[in-house]
């Protein structure tokens, strides 16, 4: 209910400050379309965070002011990557975890950034973040008891209802400032995994419900290496762009991905009741080749002409 409330607002407080998405190379719609959704989805999530782990709060907080910035500023490449190292940082000192104070935040970095990245590649078409994450954060809140839970369950709704404006054809975009909160939530997520309680075969197994977006990236790096162009360029060679670039609408686009990340949290989620920490690590380890064997069949890897975004 917070996202649907304060979501009209921050739409009209966008476009009165130019907080906007432009039409360009890069950028499908006809028309300006605000950011700042992340703000509003940050205002609904603070509700389950505060019920659940108030500390949370700063990481997340963080993500939002960094993707806020870059929304307005379009941040220099290393200013990003150092900030969200930041965030990373903070998540790996507030996350309780079986490993030692060094190696957790190490741990947390790596997974903050890739995660963050993750999200923001996925980002390219209307409502697919909602779709991907928000299912994500479903399977994560019947994967995981105690705060895990209270965030996830945070997560799922608030994305739900961001969402009744973010749906083709999207009224307001999440922007940086939604991208970098939610792959810092997921950050948070699957560091969960690591936490004392937790079942081995259960945090083997979360990796599943990031698989989407961590693919994503790795399509993204790969296919950007190939074609010897920077990593930090934009272009329309995504999964979902294809896809879309082949005549299937974005609405059907997004119901692919919801349906696959859906199948991937029921492979988690079945798994996870086996108890087996073989089986977890044989079904995902699978699973991973099989969702980049896909992306491979489906040319994502092959080098395409960009344009700065």
């Amino acid at each position: 209910m917070v996202a649907i409330a304060t979501t009209p607002f921050l739409m009209v407080l966008a476009r009165r400050t130019g907080v906007v998405d432009k039409p360009g190379p890069l950028k499908p719609q006809s028309a300006a379309v605000p950011y700042l959704g992340g703000v509003a989805v940050m205002l609904a999530l603070i509700v389950g965070v505060a019920v659940g782990r108030p500390v949370l709060a700063v990481p997340l907080a963080m993500a939002v002011a960094l993707g806020v910035g870059d929304d307005v500023a379009d941040l220099p490449p290393w200013i990003r990557l150092a900030g969200q190292a930041a965030v990373g940082a903070v998540i790996g000192a507030v996350v309780p975890s079986r490993f030692g104070a060094p190696a957790a935040i190490a741990i947390a970095i790596v997974v903050t950034v890739t995660l963050v990245n993750g999200v923001n590649f996925l980002d390219g078409i209307d409502a697919l973040v909602c779709a991907v994450v928000g299912a994500g954060a479903a399977a994560f809140a019947l994967l995981y008891g105690g705060t895990g839970r209270d965030l996830a369950v945070g997560v799922a709704c608030a994305l739900l209802g961001f969402a009744c404006y973010n749906r083709p054809p999207a009224r307001i975009y999440l922007g940086d400032a939604g991208s970098y909160l939610l792959g810092a939530a997921l950050a948070i997520l699957l560091l969960c995994a690591s936490t004392r309680g937790v079942r081995s075969a259960t945090g083997v197994v979360s990796l599943l419900l990031v698989a989407i977006p961590v693919a994503e990236l790795v399509f993204a790096v790969v296919r950007r290496a190939r074609g010897r162009q920077a990593l930090v360029s934009g272009d329309r060679g995504h999964t979902y762009d294809r896809m879309v670039a082949r005549g299937t609408r974005v609405g059907v686009v997004d119901l692919a991905f919801l349906a696959a990340q859906l199948v991937l949290g029921g492979i988690a989620l079945t798994v996870s009741d086996s108890h087996s920490v073989t089986l977890a690590i044989s079904v995902t380890a699978a699973t991973s080749v099989v969702i980049l064997v896909a992306g491979a069949a489906g040319g994502v890897l092959a080098p395409e002409a960009e344009t700065k975004a």
